[in-house]
């Protein structure tokens, strides 16, 4: 690797699986000292042990999000304490997807998506972007979805908070890049782990039917946007969304 983000400190949250867990893996194989966050301890120990196990640096701090000013506080302070006194990136990953459609969704579960989703995130830069500021500068990343912008019949709720999330991207971008802090967004697709040879095909596969990519990505693909917008290459970059959903929410392609 390159160590585009050599002696630079990282929080990702809900890093011990899937998306998460790649973003924590590339930035520390390029370099940063990574703070892995989530709510299952054993899955975050492993995480860790595997980044350390190749030379990486990394450590980890239990956090459940649950949208409270004060548990977003809380995770900013313990992270800042555990990285050194600070922290240069910021990847706001951890989300919850109920499939439910409108009318069989009750307010229990969508104050809590709204929570964790949106609140969380939402507390969570407001604890970290100004004092990203007053030392220098960060980069903050946050998870949308091609949901947000191309329609599904079920998950209304999800998609419009990860809408919400795109449209903080852009208000935190003129909020705080004029003090040094990058705000920028990655819209996945259908995003699976590689799939056993000889395994059933998944259903998101259908979801992927008609694009360039013609199937699924995975976690590493939305990792490699992350470390990109994460370093220096992307210093002109403000205020957008990366698409990393082989072409659903742009492209269609129309097989003859």
């Amino acid at each position: 690797m390159s160590e585009r983000l050599r002696n630079r400190t990282a929080l990702v949250t809900g890093s011990t699986s899937n998306i998460g867990r790649a973003i924590a893996e590339a930035f520390a194989a390029e370099g940063a000292h990574v703070l892995v966050s989530g709510r299952d301890a054993e899955r975050g120990a492993r995480v860790v042990e595997g980044i350390r196990a190749v030379g990486g640096r990394a450590d980890f701090v239990a956090a459940d999000l649950d949208g409270s000013a004060a548990a977003s506080r809380d995770l900013a302070e313990r992270a800042r304490e555990t990285l050194g006194g600070r922290i240069d990136i910021l990847v706001n990953n951890a989300g919850i997807y109920p499939a439910a459609p409108t009318a069989g969704t009750d307010e229990r579960t969508f104050d809590r998506v709204y929570a964790v989703n949106v609140k969380a995130p939402f507390f969570l830069t407001a604890a970290v972007a100004p004092a990203m500021a007053a030392a220098g500068g960060g980069t903050i990343v946050n998870l949308g979805s091609w949901v947000a912008r191309l329609a599904t019949p079920l998950g209304a709720l999800y998609a419009s908070s990860k809408g919400a999330m795109e449209t903080l991207t852009r208000g935190w971008a003129a909020e705080f890049g004029p003090l040094g802090v990058r705000v920028n967004a990655i819209s996945p697709g259908v995003i699976l782990p590689p799939t056993p040879e000889g395994a059933e095909p998944h259903p998101g596969l259908v979801m992927m039917k008609g694009t360039p990519a013609g199937g699924v990505g995975t976690p590493d693909a939305v990792a490699h946007a992350a470390v990109w917008l994460a370093s220096d290459e992307a210093a002109f970059v403000h205020g957008t969304v990366v698409d990393v959903d082989g072409g659903r929410a742009g492209v269609a392609v129309i097989a003859a």
